[in-house]
């Protein structure tokens, strides 16, 4: 009976730390999930940043931009296609995020762009920078950097 008490609060305590490393970072109703980048070449002058944001309030925010000290601008891109080619265009007054929504920065489409690198990206390393919300503010993060052409972040990230 014991051990089965002690199981099943093990699991409760699994699951709810799973949870919990879902929300990696927050500041007020926001909450950024599983920051990731790539590696970069070096020479690259321009690095992709990818995540989830959440809007647990009630109210929209903005994702107006945000700094970083590895590049000397850090800007919120969306991707599109327009005859064939890919344009990445800087998403002006910023990424909404509406009450109760996600949104997904990811490869392809909407992303960070670190733009004006001072140095390579490399696997393995872990990259700081703020973001800047138009009503919750700034809030810290770090992005997970996986391997150069990586399409989503791997496991150990979760």
């Amino acid at each position: 009976m014991i051990r089965t008490i002690l199981l099943l609060l093990g699991i409760a305590l699994w699951i709810s730390a799973g949870d919990a490393l879902a929300e990696d970072f927050s500041i007020g109703t926001i909450a950024i999930g599983h920051p990731w980048t790539r590696a970069t070449p070096k020479g690259a002058a321009v690095a992709g940043g990818y995540m989830t944001i959440s809007n647990k309030g009630t109210t929209s925010d903005r994702l107006v931009g945000g700094s970083a000290a590895i590049a000397s601008q850090l800007q919120v891109h969306s991707m599109v296609m327009e005859q064939g080619v890919a344009k990445m265009r800087p998403v002006e007054g910023g990424l909404e995020i509406k009450p109760g929504e996600t949104v997904e920065l990811k490869p392809g489409s909407l992303h960070i762009m670190l733009l004006g690198l001072k140095q390579p990206i490399e696997k393995g390393q872990k990259v700081k920078a703020t973001l800047e919300f138009a009503n919750a503010g700034k809030v810290d993060i770090e992005y997970e950097v996986e391997a150069v052409g990586a399409a989503s972040p791997s496991e150990h990230t979760h």
